[in-house]
């Protein structure tokens, strides 16, 4: 496909993305759009979602997505979509021996258990309406890493990726393809308030072949490449997105 196809690849869709107002749902925003697409962007944050949409013109969904009530009204809402990115995440930084019940149970809220919800209804529409459809969810290595201090956030990913495979047996006989991306660190605020100490984020650059973290466009290119056509036979992956951190 050529550059000037890529400009109305997703011409005529609706993207769904979660978690839009930073970071990587905000770069996959801004590439949807791009592309033609019609974006919908969620976020809990109601300035990210007003600077976003006065940057793309995209429509807007305030919404803080650890609610499970307020995650599936929602999504509701943003009836009909095409295209679902359930990006939405959230990290807290505790030892295993201190990580507490709330923590754990607020990280599995927004990382898998909002994933999953915001997904069966994007999921319920589509079959009903017999399109088909493209589901990404952004997890991370940590899904297959242990990393100190992210006991919550590493199981949370795990869920992630289990999930998706289900998804994809499942949705995939309804012409839904459900796939993962595994990003490695990515310079998003939330990876700024993860790895912002030297001597953490030092070993951890030195284990990635191409000596770097991602960057948000990167990995958005990736969401992108998995939601079109050129995909169409991907369904049910974890996509590595780490500059080559898990073939070590």
């Amino acid at each position: 496909m050529t550059s000037m196809d890529r400009s109305r690849e997703f011409a005529g869709k609706t993207v769904l993305i979660t978690g839009a107002g930073k970071g990587i749902g905000h770069a996959t925003a801004l590439l949807m759009a791009a592309r033609g697409a019609r974006v919908i962007a969620a976020s809990r944050t109601e300035a990210d979602l007003v600077a976003l949409k006065r940057g793309i013109g995209c429509e807007t969904l305030c919404v803080d997505l650890a609610d499970a009530h307020e995650a599936r009204e929602a999504a509701r809402r943003a009836q009909p979509v095409d295209l679902l990115v359930n990006n939405a995440g959230t990290v807290e930084l505790q030892p295993f021996l201190d990580t507490t019940v709330d923590a754990f149970d607020s990280t599995m809220a927004v990382n898998v258990r909002a994933a999953l919800i915001v997904a069966q209804e994007c999921a319920r529409n589509m079959i009903a309406r017999g399109t088909g459809g493209a589901i990404v969810n952004v997890s991370s290595i940590s899904a297959q890493i242990g990393l100190p201090l992210h006991a919550s956030y590493c199981a949370s990913k795990a869920a992630l990726d289990g999930l998706t495979r289900v998804m994809a047996v499942e949705l995939g006989e309804h012409g839904i393809r459900v796939n993962a991306i595994n990003p490695v660190v990515t310079l998003t605020p939330m990876a700024v308030k993860a790895w912002s100490d030297p001597d953490k984020a030092a070993p951890m650059r030195a284990r990635i072949p191409l000596r770097r973290f991602a960057e948000p466009d990167e990995v958005a290119r990736t969401i992108a490449y998995l939601l079109g056509e050129d995909a169409s036979m991907i369904n049910g992956v974890s996509f590595a997105v780490d500059g080559g951190f898990l073939a070590g």
